[in-house]
């Protein structure tokens, strides 16, 4: 009953209209009433509680260093370079929005950061070269959501603090599937251009090329620095999203010459903004996470769900079908922070690794942002591209399967995931 009664006043409020931040602590308050305790101060209590993690100081520096890419030119020689190696090829703007958006993905772990620069700088040019809008869109949305799976991601950061799982193993765990799912998406944009008319760009030479990698030399350095300084342990992730910020901001400001002095107050001040949205969601998160445990809901969940116990592979899609379902329904940020300490019990009880688990739910959730009726990095490229959200959710449709379907591969081949993160651990 008390699982009813979570899920119902969590889902009525919200249907309400009410923000999903005040939903999450209205939602706690009706289930301290329901269990015969009424107290502000718990809910005050664990307000402060979840939002008072070290790890969490993470999330504003990535945002900021996010702001810094962008404001600094960092993001456009990164699409450059890109246009240089393979643009020349038939459907090249495609296959340049994928690689710009992995190599973007391993700079930021922001979607819709991400999207909303690939899309500004790529879809005029791919209208003007004749592809098919709402495809184009689909292609550059389903690219963006890679951001969440590659570190450094900003959603692993915080699944890692609501379950209680190694930050820096999550972020190495991740580099293999984000990769897959840029791969799936190129595959179905190759076999949906094949036989459609549109411009060629032309071919660089060597040098043209050597010149545009070079120019994008200082944005490539930093993943290398954040993974290498992760692997050998010089630094934790929160560490290493302060050397993401200050090294984008003296790119941005010495090298690349493209952030004035005057900029920077404007660019801390709207990662600001972004980082208080999310974390007083995980605030108002703390509240519910509380309240779940007090209630007992994981162990109710885990009783629902018995019958598949004995079967990890089974357990796990049972697992991704319920995220999947709420992630089309709820936004990124909210879907891990309610489910995360529900699902994380029921994961250790069915004897599922949590590194493992976190990937597959990140990726999972990440999907979910390009989903009806929500579909939170969709709705960025349809308002920057100007195009209805019923072409973009037409156009979507071939990649987004495309990737659930590398979801659903490792599932089945749950090593692949965890094969290269025993590697880089040793």
């Amino acid at each position: 009953m008390t699982l009813i009664v979570f899920i119902t006043s969590l889902l009525g409020l919200m249907a309400l209209g009410m923000p999903i931040a005040f939903a999450l602590i209205g939602c706690g308050l009706t289930m301290m009433f329901y269990l015969g305790f009424t107290d502000p101060q718990i809910v005050i209590q664990n307000m402060w509680d979840g939002s008072n993690s070290f790890p969490l100081l993470a999330v504003p520096f990535f945002m900021l260093a996010g702001e810094f890419m962008n404001a600094g030119g960092m993001t456009r020689r990164i699409i450059n370079m890109a246009m240089a190696w393979i643009g020349h090829f038939k459907g090249g703007l495609g296959y340049v929005a994928v690689a710009a958006a992995v190599i973007m993905a391993s700079l930021s772990g922001s979607a819709v950061a991400d999207t909303a620069a690939l899309a500004a700088v790529l879809v005029p040019m791919m209208r003007k070269a004749g592809y098919d809008i709402n495809r184009s869109c689909g292609l550059i949305a389903c690219g963006g959501i890679i951001a969440p799976v590659i570190p450094p991601s900003i959603g692993m950061i915080l699944f890692g603090v609501a379950g209680g799982v190694s930050i820096t193993k999550l972020f190495i765990a991740g580099i293999v599937p984000g990769i897959l799912m840029g791969v799936a998406i190129m595959l179905a944009w190759r076999w949906s251009v094949k036989k459609d008319d549109v411009r060629v760009e032309p071919k660089r030479t060597m040098q043209e090329r050597w010149s545009e990698t070079r120019k994008a030399l200082w944005a490539l350095t930093l993943p290398i620095v954040i993974i290498g300084g992760l692997k050998f342990g010089f630094f934790t992730p929160t560490e290493a999203a302060v050397i993401a910020a200050v090294y984008s901001l003296l790119v941005g400001t010495l090298v690349y010459r493209e952030i004035k002095p005057n900029q920077i107050y404007r660019l801390m001040y709207r990662a600001a903004e972004t980082t208080a949205v999310v974390m007083f969601l995980v605030a108002a998160a703390g509240v519910s996470a509380w309240l779940i445990t007090t209630a007992d809901i994981p162990q109710q969940l885990a009783e629902l769900v018995q019958p598949f116990m004995d079967n990890k592979m089974l357990m796990m899609f049972v697992l991704m079908l319920i995220v999947f379902v709420v992630g089309t329904a709820m936004d990124f940020t909210p879907t891990v922070l309610i489910l995360t300490p529900v699902l994380m019990p029921v994961v250790k009880q069915a004897g599922i690794d949590p590194v493992y688990f976190g990937v597959l739910f990140i990726m999972n959730n990440a999907i979910g942002l390009v989903t009806p009726p929500v579909g939170t990095v969709l709705n960025v490229v349809c308002s920057i591209a100007k195009i209805p959200m019923s072409g973009a959710i037409k156009g979507v449709v071939p990649f987004m399967v495309a990737q659930t379907i590398v979801m659903l591969l490792l599932v089945v081949f749950p090593q692949i995931v965890m094969w290269p993160l025993a590697m880089m651990t040793r």
